[in-house]
């Protein structure tokens, strides 16, 4: 008998704008748009970079107070590299900064516009 094999994984984050959502990753924070399930009105889509894919799911606002949000941990190959390409890209809160933390990371965080929890990290 064989053993299955995970071999990766595409997490899925709840937005309210599918289409909002594409151009802030794509235009922010550099990734491509990988499929769309509509050109025009897209409901579902999967964005990349680097060897990564996430997708995004539309939810209805009068859902929206019953969803969670997400929170995604990246792990970075050069961490001051990216942290130096996204403080040019207005997507920083007031608290952002670049810290080693007491857990043995350095890291940085920040929310996309529907407030699912971004953090890049690299282990110290």
């Amino acid at each position: 008998m064989t053993k299955g094999y995970i071999k990766t994984i595409h997490p899925v984050l709840p937005v309210r704008d599918v289409v909002a959502s594409l151009r802030y990753y794509v235009e922010k924070l550099g990734f491509q748009i990988a499929f769309a399930d509509d050109q025009h009105n897209p409901m579902y889509a999967g964005i990349t970079r680097d060897g990564i894919e996430i997708h995004i799911q539309w939810h209805d606002a009068s859902n929206w107070k019953q969803m969670n949000a997400s929170s995604l941990r990246f792990v970075i190959q050069d961490i001051e590299a990216l942290y130096d390409e996204y403080k040019t890209k207005d997507v920083f809160h007031k608290q952002t900064s670049l810290k080693e933390t007491s857990w043995g990371t350095r890291e940085f965080a920040f929310y996309d516009p529907d407030m699912n929890g971004l953090t890049f990290y690299v282990d110290v």
